[in-house]
């Protein structure tokens, strides 16, 4: 899958557009489709600012083949998805007292009881 495409699916992932995407990281929205068309990298520079922006190792991007099975490439990808989705309640929990962690710890452990 080309450097692009993957992108792609990683904005339809976050909910992002190419058009935020490209505000957000200063460049025109126009070079996702050109880089499809043309199935080309951008500069290193570039690259990594999108991969920032999508919060996603830039070897995800590059679809850098390594030497994990594929149920192991599955799961890192899996973990990094679930961690993206929850990144913000996290950084929220870590910012919590450890009493009121305790609250929530206790109210999910109510609501799985439902």
């Amino acid at each position: 899958m080309s450097f692009w495409k993957n992108v792609d699916k990683e904005l339809e992932y976050t909910g992002k557009t190419r058009k935020e995407l490209a505000a957000e990281v200063n460049f025109p929205d126009s070079y996702i489709s050109k880089g499809i068309s043309r199935n080309s990298i951008p500069s290193a520079d570039l690259a990594l600012k999108i991969a920032h922006a999508l919060n996603v190792p830039l070897e995800i991007l590059l679809d850098i083949k390594t030497t994990k099975s594929p149920s192991q490439k599955e799961t890192e990808q899996n973990q990094l998805r679930l961690y993206r989705k929850y990144h913000n309640l996290i950084e929220k929990m870590e910012r919590f007292s450890e009493d009121k962690q305790t609250v929530v710890n206790n109210l999910v452990k109510d609501l799985e009881k439902l």
